[in-house]
């Protein structure tokens, strides 16, 4: 399996992006997902998760009520949609995939050991 991630760009402060994270190859079962970022010197830190049916979501405060994780399954497609966005949101975003190993369909992850696949990340840059 491999995740694509996509969406990245440069926006100004207050500004909108939407990133997406598309899996290829074997993906057949159910997976959960989630989004980590990396900002410059600061080690990798746990955006949001969704579960596999989709009905449960978690976020990082610094995230909390700016950004929403949504999927759809028929596409294979996670996506990321980041509103209200700040300065501080600056980094590269990847997207992981729990594939399989899950206690069921509402479970959802939060830590990096969680997720053993992972895409190659999408850069986010925001300026004030």
């Amino acid at each position: 399996v491999q995740l694509q991630a996509s969406g990245g760009g440069a926006v100004q402060a207050g500004g909108s992006l939407r990133l997406s994270c598309a899996a290829s190859g074997r993906t057949f079962g159910r997976y959960a997902a989630g989004w980590f970022r990396q900002a410059p010197g600061k080690e990798r830190e746990f955006v949001a998760g969704v579960s596999w049916s989709g009905d449960r979501a978690d976020y990082s405060d610094s995230v909390k009520g700016r950004f929403t994780i949504s999927r759809d399954n028929t596409k294979k497609t996670v996506y990321l949609q980041m509103n209200s966005l700040k300065p501080e949101d600056t980094a590269v975003y990847y997207c992981a995939a729990r594939w399989g190993q899950i206690y069921s369909s509402s479970s959802i992850y939060s830590g990096s050991d969680d997720y053993g696949i992972w895409g190659q990340g999408t850069q986010v840059t925001v300026s004030s």
